[in-house]
């Protein structure tokens, strides 16, 4: 495994872990770290399947490339997702194939209000927010505003089909500098009603398929929507697995199997979806911890921060999930379970400070345990 976090539950199942120099949310990533990382462990484990690669490449296909020279890659390959991250051919590809998407520009525009700025190839919300002007800075771009609620459709391509796997509801955690910042989303359980009209969500998928078979897109991937009423519109293609992976692998065969049995061209046989609803929210820190401190942490909590990390103000801090009779009982309840990660967190830090100011050796002229925090 590489990645940037090396996380508590990633290194408990992993058979080995390299660390991924970067920051999370960059538009970049260290082209000389990402592949001494993979040749590593590629010749740690001897012989290797593939490489399979999530967020934060999608603004990178020469690198994508290069790593395709030197491993297998199980998923979509740098010339796909050129033609899917390429705003401005996205767009012109959507115009071809009749798919709503919307307008895009590099400015100028009169009216700011009405676009969004969006980093090309930007993952997770982090980057888009309002233009503070009409134009544009390298490397991004302005699409226009939309209304509707977001949605994904989560699905399997063997590059001749797809398989609809959801249709996941998705919310936002806005901060002062990232309004748009992803936080979790819901798969229905299998008996509720649809989110949306089944003639909308029909039409999505076979906008999915068309690209799909334009792109050569292969193995799990999404595709961002804004619906709204009889209305939707195509955001963007995610060509990799995603943050909806967790929610989604609730099937008896685990979803990063079939994602690779897509890859190689063998679509999978789909099971049935679960009867409960699923869902997953990420849990961003409310401040700097400068270091973790050791926490008891809930079985359903994942992407856990070992103990002495550093995590950023506003970073990715955990990730709760929960299961449920129906969406509006996971909704609550993941509400519930990211509020008690958060007491935890901030009793366990006030108890530790609590016990290192009590071991501060007394100092003349001040009373114990008031010695000024480190």
């Amino acid at each position: 495994m590489l990645d940037l976090f090396g996380d508590e539950d990633t290194l408990a199942l992993a058979e080995s872990h390299r660390p991924l120099p970067g920051r999370f949310g960059a538009g970049a990533r260290d082209r000389t770290g990402v592949l001494a990382g993979l040749d590593a462990l590629s010749k740690e484990a001897g012989s290797t399947l593939g490489v399979v690669l999530g967020s934060g490449f999608e603004g990178a296909p020469d690198l994508i490339a290069e790593i395709a020279a030197r491993h297998r890659l199980l998923g979509a390959g740098a010339e796909t997702v050129a033609a899917l991250k390429d705003p401005f051919g996205f767009a012109a590809l959507c115009e071809r194939l009749a798919i709503p998407h919307p307008a895009v520009s590099a400015g100028p525009v009169a009216e700011r209000g009405a676009w969004l700025l969006k980093r090309a190839g930007g993952c997770g919300g982090s980057h888009i927010r309002a233009p503070a002007a009409g134009t544009t800075a390298p490397g991004h771009y302005l699409q226009a505003r939309m209304p509707g609620r977001a949605f994904a459709l989560n699905f399997l391509s063997d590059g001749r089909r797809i398989e609809p796997l959801a249709l996941t509801e998705q919310w936002q955690a806005p901060s002062p500098l990232r309004p748009f910042r992803y936080a979790g989303a819901l798969a229905r359980g299998r008996d509720e009603a649809e989110p949306v009209p089944a003639a909308v969500a029909a039409e999505i998928a076979e906008a999915a398929l068309r690209l799909a078979h334009a792109t050569g897109l292969t193995g799990l991937a999404s595709a961002d929507c804004l619906v709204d009423g009889e209305s939707w519109w195509l955001l963007e293609i995610n060509p990799r697995p995603g943050a909806t992976l967790d929610v989604l692998d609730h099937r008896p065969t685990p979803l990063l199997i079939q994602h690779i049995e897509a890859a190689l061209g063998r679509m999978p046989s789909i099971e049935a979806a679960p009867a409960d609803a699923t869902g997953a929210e990420i849990c961003y820190a409310a401040r700097t911890c400068a270091a973790v401190p050791p926490l008891d942490w809930p079985d359903h909590v994942h992407d856990r921060p070992r103990a002495g990390s550093h995590v950023a103000r506003d970073a990715p801090f955990c990730t709760v999930a929960a299961s449920g009779p129906d969406a509006a009982a996971v909704k609550q309840e993941l509400r519930a379970r990211a509020e008690t990660v958060r007491a935890l967190l901030e009793e366990t830090e006030n108890n530790h400070e609590f016990q290192h100011e009590r071991a501060e050796p007394q100092r003349p002229g001040r009373a114990a345990g008031r010695e000024p925090r480190r």
